[in-house]
């Protein structure tokens, strides 16, 4: 059967793992009895998470002619001779407004009727709710047949047929791989010999090609290395140069610029060809000694240099010529890229993506990302932080951020014993939902 994603504004999308199977018509009857039979309704709303019936009723109200679905045989049939693409057209209208989320677009939903009669829909991703338009002549069907509760456990029959299925084919096929091993192993062999010569030739050709491998050639250079380093003498460079340069590794820019060597010796000054240093005028007077002196500072000079228009190139080599421990400059960068935001965080964050992965420079990049977006949040408006698993759903969906990453940040937040924190509940759904989401895959 042909599958296809589901909504359509994910048609293109060839790793969209949400699939439906494409709709097939069939025209019964004559005259005043023609009807529109649709064959795979049943597999379209379990695909949809909605029963048959929905579905079925809407193109009722939507086509303004009598409709229904029959529980025992699973036929859908809608009166009047109507096109297949008509339908699938209609069946997308369904999907938009009682299927996906209206905030991340994600089909994972659940139907809830609230104790107001309202029609709900609870994203398993984002945790978003989004309230359906009561006005559609579907919402007083769905709340006279309300969806039933989902039964935990177990797989359809047709999924598991089609797993045991898999499993023999798997199955023979491993069986025929092994018999052809051994009909070979058959020709190779002589028919005089036994197990044990073969078993004793194969040891001896084990051993003899450890001993002419690469890591047995590997393994005896670093022994000869570690025997000629015995006679070296090792020695610390503690010139003042040298320890400038470890206080600037060790200690962030606050400190780094505040410890002085010598009295006679100048303050750490920004390099000549930098983009902060050309940046500023000469009628602010040269500041000597100060290279990202605090915190604010850094932020000043990222937001310059941010305002100017400069490309997602421009500023990852920006960002690698200013000091500062890498977690300072991640925190700075992404404040000014995002500042003042409000509602619609989520949306800016993919309009500007390509910035954020500009600061991603090396393995711990995705840890400081992290980080950085909950000192943001911090200092965030509520309807940011509102939308804070949006973002990390934007950010995954894109591969910008890893899941192992995404869980092993959450678990730590909620160990520092800060689990009051919005951010922590807001994100709380997302993560059950990236952890359901693999309990399947490997279930698959």
């Amino acid at each position: 059967m042909a599958l296809q994603n589901i909504g359509a504004g994910n048609k293109d999308d060839a790793f969209y793992r949400y699939k439906m199977p494409r709709m097939i018509t069939k025209i019964e009857g004559r005259g005043n009895g023609i009807k529109t039979n649709i064959v795979n309704m049943v597999d379209i709303a379990k695909a949809l998470s909605r029963p048959a019936s929905y579905t079925t009723k809407y193109f009722g109200c939507e086509l303004g002619a009598q409709s229904k679905f029959d529980e025992k045989t699973g036929t859908s049939h809608v009166n009047g001779s109507h096109d297949t693409s008509k339908l699938a057209g209609l069946l997308e209208n369904f999907i938009k407004k009682f299927v996906q989320c209206y905030g991340c677009g994600n089909p994972e939903t659940e139907i809830i009727i609230t104790k107001l009669q309202m029609i709900n829909l609870k994203c398993a991703a984002c945790g978003f709710i989004s309230e359906v338009d009561m006005r559609d002549k579907l919402t007083t069907f769905i709340i006279k047949n309300p969806p039933e509760s989902k039964k935990g456990g177990g797989k359809d029959k047709k999924l598991r047929r089609a797993e045991k299925e898999r499993l023999k084919e798997g199955e023979a096929a491993d069986e025929e791989l092994k018999k052809q091993k051994k009909e070979a192993a058959k020709k190779k062999v002589p028919s005089g010999s036994s197990k044990d010569a073969v078993s004793k030739t194969s040891k001896k050709k084990s051993h003899s090609d450890e001993d002419h491998s690469p890591a047995a050639s590997q393994k005896d250079d670093r022994e000869a290395a570690e025997d000629s380093d015995d006679d070296v003498e090792w020695q610390t460079d503690t010139s003042a140069v040298a320890a400038q340069q470890t206080i600037q590794e060790q200690l962030n820019a606050v400190t780094a610029s505040m410890v002085i060597l010598s009295a006679n010796e100048d303050k750490p000054k920004l390099g000549k060809g930098s983009p902060a240093r050309e940046g500023k005028s000469k009628s602010n007077g040269e500041t000597n000694g100060k290279a990202a002196a605090d915190k604010d500072e850094l932020f000043v000079l990222i937001k310059e240099y941010v305002n100017r228009g400069s490309s997602a190139s421009q500023i990852k080599s920006f960002l690698k010529s200013l000091s500062g421990s890498r977690q300072q400059l991640v925190n700075a960068y992404f404040e000014a890229l995002f500042e003042g935001v409000g509602k619609g965080f989520s949306k800016d964050v993919m309009k500007k993506k390509n910035y954020i992965i500009a600061a991603l420079q090396d393995e711990d990049s995705q840890r400081h990302l992290l980080l950085a977006i909950e000192a943001f949040c911090g200092k965030a408006s509520p309807e940011a932080v509102k939308e804070v698993a949006l973002v990390l759903k934007a950010l995954y969906d894109s591969d910008v951020l890893e899941e192992e990453f995404i869980v092993e940040w959450f678990e730590k937040g909620m160990a520092g014993g800060n689990k009051s924190s919005p951010i922590w509940k807001n994100v709380k759904p997302f993560i059950e939902w990236l952890q359901s989401a693999e309990s399947e895959s490997q279930e698959e």
